[in-house]
């Protein structure tokens, strides 16, 4: 009677453990972004791309403060100097005013892009990393309460994502 039970119980346990799968991983979202290659590069080549703009709106900055500066030292304009520099001043603001705009969207356009792609990657190994390891899911470290560093999977998934080309 000691052993049927005995099998029964070690029966029941190997049954259990055969339905359920290892367990969970974790990975911290944020140390993957921060030491992501890819990211950098597109940071980098973003930079590149918006220098000359980001040059231009500073000149324009610069011209409109010395335009203010003229127009409040200069109490003594014309009526026509006075419409001149109005003219120019508004000319200038409308100009700085597109570029940051025209600026401001091409980087948006970036990030989005950039996010679309680190997510793709994220997900693919999340998954690759879930299969190999025999998980039932990989969790983002913020997401999780409490749990043991020994299922902690980021500097895999570092490596992994940093390999995609």
């Amino acid at each position: 009677m000691k052993n049927i039970l005995g099998g029964a119980l070690a029966l029941g346990l190997l049954c259990s453990t055969a339905v359920h799968a290892a367990g969970y991983g974790i990975v911290d979202l944020e140390k993957i972004v921060e030491q992501s290659v890819y990211i950098k590069q597109q940071n980098a080549s973003m930079q590149q791309q918006i220098k000359p703009q980001t040059a231009k709106i500073e000149s324009l900055t610069k011209e409109l403060e010395a335009l203010q500066q003229r127009a409040q030292q200069n109490t003594k304009l014309s009526d026509a100097e006075k419409k001149s520099m109005t003219q120019q001043y508004q000319s200038k603001v409308q100009e700085l005013t597109a570029l940051q705009q025209k600026v401001q969207g091409s980087v948006e356009s970036s990030i989005q892009a950039l996010n679309r792609t680190m997510d793709s990657r994220i997900k693919q190994v999340a998954e690759q990393l879930r299969k190999e390891n025999n998980l039932d899911v990989v969790l983002n470290k913020n997401s999780a309460l409490a749990y043991d560093a020994k299922y902690d999977l980021t500097d895999k998934m570092i490596q992994q994502v940093n390999a995609i080309k």
